[in-house]
């Protein structure tokens, strides 16, 4: 059964000019290989860390809300940890959506 997750991924942009988009799509074609529905692609634009934890002092965040099998964040997280732009990352499951109800007439 899919379940819905929201995904926080910190990219490291640092360097790139126009980086985050081009990021952002390979990310997005990450998802959908791995069998994940994105629902929608948040992006957060570049904040600044308030301490420094490692070489970065900002990164870009970008949020994806996506439909994917339980062992799909398994995969996700071993492949984005070892992507370079993606600093950080978390996953979170969320409740799924209720059904629409219809209105009496």
């Amino acid at each position: 059964m899919k379940n819905r997750y929201e995904a926080l991924l910190i990219l490291d942009t640092k360097g790139k000019e126009d980086g985050a988009k081009d990021i952002i799509e390979r990310l997005e074609k990450a998802f959908t290989k791995e069998g994940a529905a994105i629902e929608q692609v948040q992006r957060l634009d570049k904040r600044q860390f308030s301490y420094a934890a490692g070489h970065l002092d900002h990164g870009y965040y970008v949020n994806f809300i996506f439909k994917a099998e339980p062992n799909v964040i398994d995969a996700l997280k071993t492949k984005f940890r070892l992507d370079e732009e993606v600093y950080r990352q978390h996953y979170l499951r969320l409740r799924s959506k209720p059904a629409p109800v219809a209105a009496a007439a």
